[in-house]
């Protein structure tokens, strides 16, 4: 399958376009311009019009960005094709209006060349992943069983490979490190193994899981998610936003791992007593891999340093979780958490 880089740019003033395609020519993309919604939208409706990312201007006469952005999600030829809407307006209503509109990012006008360059290239492999994922979605019914037996196997490769890809590609625009993802993995398999309802097969399926759980940050603006202070209101909505994000990657994909990750991505801020977010879930309408995750990612972050707060003590994050039994997290997996104590802070504390 060709994954090319073709990039539309629409905005209704010829010299950000300009400046846009300036930026963005040294990584050698192939680009399209429209300066106003009705002419973008003729040459969406071209038939062989074929884009891997769209920058869009909110703010044009006539049919405006966001309008544009739900014609494009209503048609399923486009519905998959990331937006990134182009604004110099950061109300949080604007933000939040696009994101609702189906839009994955936006950028600040003027822009910031590095910053451009990066969103761009996040969101293209993204989306190029997206495709690979869909791809690997093939029948399988006509094959012999031993054809079966091959390419099953060599579709979890590909699944691994693409775990790590996009684990990669979150752990470099995030302060997440693979240390932490690969703990928070092992915490969540080891939690699994101890519950009395899971298999080996699910313990399995948290360890290669788990490590997407923020895979979403990559859609988080740079300023916020690096910020060393705390959120402002705003902020804090959009960087809460990366759940839903990576839930709408992830879950095209009809691959077990994948919509595990899915799953995970999308609930492991959910609380207990349904105080957590996106969806306020409570008790067990949590799905057991997010009460799982949410344990093991909170245990791992407190007990190491972060851009906006110092190491905790493992006794320190030890009363916070037994604190939080039954209000942020299942009783049952503290009880758990508590019986085994001492491996836990083997793994939490490990290099």
């Amino acid at each position: 399958m060709d994954l090319g880089k073709k990039i539309l740019i629409i905005d209704d003033v010829v010299d950000n376009i300009q400046v846009a395609m300036n930026i963005l020519k040294e990584d050698n993309y192939e680009f399209s311009f429209a300066d106003n919604g009705e002419q973008a939208l003729a040459i969406l409706q071209e038939k062989n019009s074929n884009f891997d990312l769209i920058l869009l201007d909110i703010m044009m006469p006539g049919v405006d960005g966001f309008e544009v952005c739900r014609q494009l999600k209503d048609s399923p030829r486009w519905r998959d094709v990331p937006i990134i809407f182009l604004t110099a307006r950061v109300d949080s209503d604007s933000i939040a209006k696009g994101f609702e509109q189906g839009g994955v990012d936006y950028i600040i006008k003027p822009f910031q060349a590095n910053e451009l360059l990066a969103r761009v290239k996040n969101h293209i492999e993204l989306y190029q992943a997206k495709l690979l994922l869909k791809q690997q979605n093939i029948d399988l019914e006509l094959k012999s069983k031993y054809e079966q037996v091959r390419l099953l196997t060599e579709l979890e490769k590909n699944q691994m490979d693409m775990i790590y890809m996009l684990t990669e590609l979150m752990e470099s625009t995030s302060d997440e490190t693979g240390k932490h993802i690969r703990r928070v993995a092992e915490l969540s398999s080891f939690l699994a193994k101890l519950h009395p309802t899971l298999t080996d097969e699910d313990a399995y399926t948290l360890l290669h899981a788990s490590p997407m759980h923020d895979i979403g940050k990559i859609t988080v603006p740079h300023d916020i998610l690096h910020k060393p202070g705390r959120y402002t209101a705003e902020e804090f909505e959009i960087m809460k936003s990366h759940t839903t994000n990576a839930y709408k990657l992830l879950c095209c994909s009809k691959r077990k791992l994948f919509q595990a990750a899915a799953i995970i991505a999308h609930e492991h801020h959910e609380k207990w007593d349904g105080k957590g977010y996106p969806r306020q879930l409570q008790g067990n309408d949590i799905h057991i891999y997010g009460r799982i995750v949410a344990l093991a990612d909170v245990l791992d972050a407190l007990t190491h340093i972060r851009c906006y707060k110092k190491a905790w003590t493992f006794d320190e994050v030890t009363d916070y979780i037994q604190e939080h039994r039954g209000t942020q997290f299942d009783p049952q997996l503290i009880d758990l958490f508590m019986a085994n104590i001492e491996e836990f802070k083997l793994i939490a504390l490990s290099s």
